[in-house]
């Protein structure tokens, strides 16, 4: 919105050709995100006490999440505030992927906020049904996949790290898998979210190599130098990240440890969500597996643990996901976040070194 209604000026008051530029914009997303985040963050702690809209805990989970039952729950609607309302005061409003980015946003967030409506109102942890939270997240991700598809400019290609000349085509393959990344990074930050500050750590650190991803692709000269996709457009989605990086930063100010608020799936789904597109629009889908490492790890650790019972009728993991067998070993809970943003920020920039190594 500020990018129209002041760009436009430049002619008139030169100082407003700043504007022009993404790094100039994606850094006042950010400020905005976060002090949106920081005005915003308290009253709605105390509006969600009021509500007596808490946190409803697994029975069969560790026994120290026991004195986290009533903390209030759905910050995540602090995070999509502080996320789409800089996104449309920075953003070139007719850029189709921030829309569709948006569309995806918002919907998965959407979806987790009656999920984590219905845990309050009905006082227990299940929420919507699996089989209808999944309806509903592959029919975003497959409106939004179909967009892309049809959008012309827009390459169907797969682009792989370490092998930057194997560039398969998809097709019209392409939408179904874009559909599995974005629905599958949304679980994957969705299982992530158990420990105060455990999963928008990584998410913070995951938006803000995406950021710069998203830049390079949607210069054509540096995208061209670093021999990755060039995607026109994309560049805008700096921006976004930028928005997501602040209202992440913000966001744990208030769900550190001891947290005072929990984002809900209303915050894990849409964030995993949003990286997801935003890794398929930058195509840098396949990189997404390591910049998300911890996400993949969490979300392979439920896979094994509940295929290893069914199969040979014993767990691998005293708990999964796995943030929680580390619990049950004696780890207490600020280590075992710290360590995970540690290692996040490893893969984070392992992930950057593939813009180099061919």
């Amino acid at each position: 919105m500020l990018y129209h209604l002041l760009y436009p000026l430049h002619e008139q008051f030169s100082v407003l050709y700043i504007f022009r530029y993404i790094t100039f914009r994606a850094i006042y997303a950010t400020i905005t995100a976060l002090m949106i985040a920081f005005i915003l963050g308290p009253w709605l702690i105390d509006k969600l006490s009021k509500l007596q809209i808490g946190q409803s805990i697994r029975k069969d989970g560790p026994q120290s999440h026991f004195k986290k039952e009533g903390t209030p729950t759905m910050g995540g609607t602090l995070i999509l505030l502080a996320i789409v309302l800089p996104t449309l005061l920075w953003t070139d409003l007719t850029n189709i992927y921030v829309w569709v980015t948006l569309l995806v946003t918002v919907g998965f967030g959407a979806v987790g906020f009656v999920d984590d409506y219905r845990k309050v109102k009905l006082r227990n942890s299940e929420g919507l049904s699996a089989r209808q939270k999944m309806v509903w997240l592959l029919l975003i991700a497959a409106t939004a996949g179909c967009m892309l598809y049809v959008y012309q400019p827009f390459q169907t290609t797969l682009a792989f790290p370490f092998f930057k000349g194997l560039r398969p085509e998809l097709g019209l393959l392409y939408i179904p898998f874009a559909v599995l990344v974005i629905v599958g990074a949304s679980n994957a930050v969705n299982l992530t979210d158990g420990l105060d500050g455990l999963a928008i750590g990584p998410t913070i650190i995951a938006s803000g190599t995406y950021l710069l991803f998203a830049y390079l692709a949607g210069n054509a000269r540096l995208a061209d130098y670093l021999q990755i996709s060039s995607v026109q457009g994309a560049g805008e989605l700096a921006v976004l990240c930028g928005a997501m990086v602040g209202a992440g930063l913000g966001f744990l100010w208030f769900n550190t440890y001891p947290a005072q608020v929990f984002m809900g799936d209303v915050g894990s789904l849409s964030l995993g969500g949003a990286l997801g597109t935003i890794a398929v629009i930058t195509k840098q889908e396949i990189v997404l597996v390591i910049v998300g490492g911890i996400f993949v790890v969490e979300a392979l650790s439920v896979i094994v643990q509940v295929s290893s019972f069914k199969l040979l009728g014993r767990r691998i993991f005293r708990m999964a996901p796995i943030h929680h067998h580390f619990e049950l070993k004696g780890w207490a809970e600020p280590k075992i976040i710290v360590r995970f943003w540690i290692i996040s920020i490893i893969l984070a920039l392992v992930a950057l070194s593939t813009l180099k190594l061919r």
